[in-house]
């Protein structure tokens, strides 16, 4: 039986290291985000008179930023500001690390239906098919069918044991489903943190670059004396009007995805549990 679970262990922890490496992604994501903002964002197509800000991005240029105006809503985005990259760095960031959750997740529920897995196992339990519902798990290949195979892998070696009495069996089977869940749990809530860190922080970078714009405003605003610079001070209040849509999208984005994928986790784990009952009352009539 301890053979057994120390090479459940180590599949388990192969498991693990699998998924996206966040120090590795989010670096290039940055990298990513700003040469979106330099030349997607900041191309001179998107700006008035582009023939005279040449090619490559108007962050090159040499015309000066207050006589640089946007055309289209990709210049106005650009017009955001520096905080603009890193808000579309964090954007991008949901979308990767949601797509790979819903890989992860979906390779974890395994193949074939999940409900008609949880009913065939409890039936062959039932019937005290053990070997038969091992096989089920085989087919399954997923982290319900990891946990479930060990947990009845742990029953035949239980059932088999002379040397302890019933209590001691069920303790005994109790702590393998355990620690078998255990060990499916942190492959099923890698990068989640990230998701919901960024509902978060999304929201407060944003309110940062809203800040900003707010101060160039006020600055244009004041420094006028009683004549205010119209051009700056909209411009100041543009920018952090961007900076606001930026950070409320990616944020409530960030939210829902991770609210989607929290009930995805929380559907494996109610069907780990509602097999594990099943194997602990299997266990405790037929034996």
């Amino acid at each position: 039986m301890e053979m057994n679970v120390s090479k459940n262990d180590e599949q388990v922890v192969a498991r693990k290291a699998g998924g996206l490496n966040p120090a590795v992604i989010i670096p290039i994501l940055f990298i990513i985000g700003v040469c979106i903002y330099l030349f997607v964002l900041g191309s001179p197509g998107n700006f008035k008179d582009a023939d005279k800000l040449g090619s490559g991005s108007v962050a090159f240029s040499s015309v000066e930023g207050k006589d640089i105006h946007p055309e289209s809503f990709l210049g106005i985005i650009y017009k955001g500001g520096v905080i603009v990259p890193i808000l579309i760095t964090f954007m991008i960031t949901v979308i990767v690390f949601s797509f790979e959750r819903y890989f992860v997740l979906g390779k974890a529920a395994g193949k074939g239906n999940l409900d008609n897995f949880v009913v065939q196992v409890r039936s062959l339990l039932n019937q005290n098919k053990i070997d038969e519902a091992i096989e089920e798990c085989d087919r399954q290949q997923g982290s319900v069918g990891n946990v479930v195979k060990e947990g009845l892998t742990t029953y035949k070696a239980l059932a088999h044991d002379t040397t302890l009495n019933k209590e001691q069996k069920m303790v005994a089977l109790n702590k393998a489903i355990e620690e078998a869940t255990t060990l499916e749990m942190p492959m099923l809530e890698k990068n989640m943190m990230i998701l919901s860190t960024l509902g978060t922080v999304a929201t407060l970078v944003a309110l940062l670059g809203t800040v900003i714009g707010m101060i160039k405003a006020f600055f244009a605003l004041g420094s006028g004396g009683g004549t205010p610079d119209a051009a700056a001070l909209s411009t100041g209040i543009s920018e952090a009007l961007i900076n606001t849509a930026l950070g409320i999208g990616t944020s409530a984005i960030a939210i829902i995805l991770y609210n989607f994928f929290t009930s995805k986790i929380d559907g494996l784990t109610y069907k780990i549990d509602e097999i594990s009952m099943s194997i602990q009352q299997s266990f405790a009539e037929f034996n």
